[in-house]
């Protein structure tokens, strides 16, 4: 095995994890600028932990979300700590013939499943905390109304309308959102609602090149739908992450101005075993540690539909 073999392939997964494209709704969201403690580095309780000032967070954002686990130290100077979401790989066996050389065709195809399952959970659980718990003034959560026409797809289901979303709009300034940084991401049906009207909405939805700014309606930056959604019971409550789907669950289409959000991305680490060293499975085993989190700062500039 090449002695680079380690460096070579973790940079490259990096490069993959931080450049793909598959939430542009977080583009431009700054990270936080705070440095990552390592705990316990090395082990199964491994953890990221950062410092903030305790004035840029409403803590009970951070206590009683129900997307991350995240336990909070409040401490005496003012300020937090909290660790941040551990999304791991699992173990994938390399031939010997794969980890001689680092090509990065050949890093890709060993690596691809593994970082796009890492993506895919941390956009997931992303959109997910930045989804409001449910309808507050500072919070707007608008159950779609059909538009006066009642407009229902074949299950029954109301759709969403133009008309639904001026109002919705309308509360999001009120509750404050920040004009012309309103972001809309809306779930597969909702979107689907929206291509369909063609009178309000033209071909900005439908035609809608991947890549290019997203389309501004009634204010909101439409961003196409993300693969998941996060839940909301029929009492319009959000569900936790990962809940069991129950009888009269919601999709919620999710609204937020950036201003409003928080990332902070951790460190990615590469665990490799050679074969040389695996006498009980005589493989080359590889697998992948990622580390990211997404929270609001406060019970604010975030909204939802339903």
């Amino acid at each position: 095995m090449p002695a680079n073999f380690p460096d070579v392939w973790l940079d490259r997964v990096i490069e993959n994890i931080d450049n793909a494209d598959v939430a542009p709704w977080l583009d431009n969201i700054t990270e936080l600028d705070a440095d990552i403690t390592v705990f316990g580095e090395g082990s199964a309780n491994e953890t990221n932990v950062i410092h903030v000032a305790s004035t840029d967070f409403e803590v009970d954002v951070l206590i009683n979300n129900n997307t991350y686990p995240i336990p909070v130290q409040e401490y005496a100077d003012g300020t937090l700590s909290f660790s941040l979401d551990k999304l791991q790989t699992k173990v994938v066996t390399v031939s010997d013939d794969q980890v001689i050389g680092a090509s990065y065709d050949k890093i890709d195809t060993v690596t691809k499943k593994g970082t796009k399952a890492i993506t895919s959970a941390k956009y997931a659980k992303a959109l997910h905390s930045i989804a409001p718990a449910s309808h507050t003034a500072n919070t707007p959560v608008l159950v779609a109304t059909g538009g006066p026409d009642g407009l229902q797809d074949s299950t029954g289901r109301k759709r969403l309308t133009y008309e639904d979303l001026v109002e919705f709009a309308r509360l999001c300034r009120i509750a404050g959102f920040v004009e012309g940084e309103m972001r809309l991401v809306p779930n597969s049906n909702h979107y689907a609602d929206l291509a369909l009207d063609r009178k309000n909405f033209g071909n900005l939805i439908s035609n809608h090149v991947k890549g290019t700014p997203a389309p501004v309606v009634a204010g909101f930056e439409i961003y196409p739908p993300y693969k998941t959604a996060p839940k909301y019971t029929s009492a319009n409550v959000k569900k936790a992450y990962g809940a069991i789907a129950a009888a009269g669950d919601k999709d919620g289409t999710v609204a937020f101005s950036p201003e409003g959000i928080a990332k902070k991305t951790g460190l990615t680490k590469q665990y490799f075993q050679p074969a040389a060293t695996n006498p009980h499975g005589q493989t080359n085993d590889l697998a992948y540690r990622h580390y990211f989190l997404c929270v609001p700062f406060r019970a604010r500039l975030v909204g939802a539909i339903l």
